[in-house]
């Protein structure tokens, strides 16, 4: 009982000290999701700061099919600079049923699951949008580790357009 007691307390702790909401009205996702297409390799291009990713610089995270319809999961960080010590943590996705494939609930750790939602992504999947529905996290992922300035400029007109304060954006060195 006292260990399902301090987990409980370890998770709210955690839970509360998540960053500002720098989006109030969080959209749906705008399309559906090809999980097929959105599988490989992502570069980090921009993040809302968070406590899991403190410190990270050059991440990518690699998504892949699972023979259940679910999705493998391997973000990796390097600790302090882009070619620091790394830190790598797998997971699991599921997609939420009803969502095309844009909503996933995903997990690093036991059964517990957060919200991954794909709010826009590129027709070619060179870039995609993530976010969930407090607000308070934002990812933005592209296919190449240093997008273009044309690009760059699409992806903070797109995320202001889906209501997110850029100026809460921190933009990943890779």
């Amino acid at each position: 009982m006292r260990t399902a007691l301090a987990l409980a307390v370890t998770l709210l702790a955690a839970c509360s000290s998540a960053g500002p909401v720098g989006n109030r009205a969080v959209p749906p996702p705008a399309k559906a999701v090809d999980l097929r297409a959105y599988a490989g390799r992502w570069y980090e291009y921009a993040r809302y700061e968070n406590r899991f990713e403190r410190g990270c610089e050059g991440v990518t995270a690699d998504y892949a099919p699972r023979p259940n319809g679910g999705v493998t999961v391997i973000n990796t960080c390097h600790k302090g600079a882009p070619d620091g010590p790394v830190k790598v943590a797998r997971g699991k996705a599921k997609v939420v049923d009803g969502s095309r494939g844009a909503k996933l609930k995903v997990s690093f750790f036991g059964p517990f699951f957060g919200d991954y939602w794909v709010l826009d992504h590129a027709d070619d999947y060179s870039w995609s949008i993530v976010g969930e529905p407090s607000g308070r996290y934002l990812w933005v992922l592209t296919r190449e580790a240093r997008p273009d300035a044309a690009k760059a400029a699409l992806l903070e007109r797109r995320v202001r357009e889906l209501g997110y304060d850029w100026a809460l954006a921190r933009k990943t060195r890779q």
